[in-house]
């Protein structure tokens, strides 16, 4: 089990993180999510023991996690971390660079090795092609190989999907989190896209103001969103007077209610179209199958 009990960190004077306390089972997919500058990012540095707690403690196990000051090597052997910048090696090919770091004593198990990582990450087409040659998604994909070459026990992804395309990002999530469920790595990710959470993850964290403002299923928290912040991760959302706060689809086009609107634009979505109205001065959105004219009058129901 990971173990974060009481932590904080500030780089100048100012807090980043503060009194963050959470816990992980081996095995555990864990998604952290917050707006920009929120400490995502300082949180899985610090778990991998970049930088020096000011306050609190980190264990794996009964191993505890430690900062520079007490390892000339940051990061522990057990745990990888793949950062938003990718530290690869640019003039030497993908598989190269994905088993950089596997025993040669046994060549043709190591090829295995490659080549099954290389079927996870969607790269066997590249294989021979050197690094500096990739587009920058192709890099995240050898980074993300890479990092799971030696079967680590913790993973660490700091928005390990943000530079590849659509193209290849529904197929390569779904290979990589299934990869990690059954090699039973815990998995650590920093996100802002809620297509990393929803599916994948069993726990989620929202950071806050130096904190942990929730703590609790994806499910859960998008079934019950307790404020605008966590409703706006998850979609298009209403924050309503009378209503508190509704997602896009919850409300419904009907012949006659108490909540009555005018249409100021639609959105077309593909197989809806995204209607946003005035409600009482209130801006409104909701979901619907087909484009409704501005300035036309309708009712809604939840």
């Amino acid at each position: 089990m990971l173990q974060v009990k009481n932590i904080s960190f500030r780089y100048t004077k100012q807090a980043v993180l503060n009194t963050i306390s959470f816990s992980v089972d081996a095995g555990g997919h864990v998604s952290i999510i917050g707006e920009s500058g929120s400490g995502k990012s300082t949180l899985l540095k610090l778990l991998y023991g970049t930088y020096d707690l000011n306050q609190g403690h980190i264990f794996w196990k009964n191993h505890e996690i430690l900062g520079p000051k007490h390892n000339l090597v940051v990061g522990p052997e057990f745990m990888k971390y793949v950062a938003q910048e990718f530290d690869l090696m640019p003039f030497i090919s993908v598989s190269e660079n994905v088993g950089a770091f596997l025993s040669n004593f046994y060549p043709e198990e190591k090829q295995v090795r490659i080549n099954e990582l290389l079927e996870v990450v969607e790269l066997m087409g590249d294989a021979n092609t050197k690094v500096k040659n990739l587009s920058g998604g192709q890099k995240q994909r050898v980074a993300l190989a890479r990092a799971i070459a030696k079967q680590p026990e913790i993973l660490l992804l700091d928005e390990p999907f943000s530079h590849i395309d659509n193209f290849k990002k529904q197929s390569l999530r779904r290979n990589l989190f299934k990869y990690l469920k059954e090699k039973n790595i815990t998995c650590i990710v920093a996100t802002h896209d809620k297509d990393d959470v929803l599916s994948f993850s069993d726990q989620m964290i929202v950071l806050h103001e130096t904190k942990i403002m929730a703590n609790n299923t994806p499910k859960h928290l998008y079934e019950n969103p307790q404020n605008k912040l966590i409703a706006s991760f998850f979609g298009e959302f209403n924050s309503l007077k009378s209503h508190g706060i509704l997602y896009a689809h919850q409300l419904k086009v009907v012949d006659a209610s108490d909540l009555k609107a005018i249409v100021k634009t639609s959105y077309y979505k593909g197989n809806y179209y995204l209607i946003e109205a005035d409600l009482d001065g209130e801006t409104v959105f909701f979901e619907h199958p087909n484009k409704i004219e501005n300035g036309e009058q309708i009712y809604l129901a939840i």
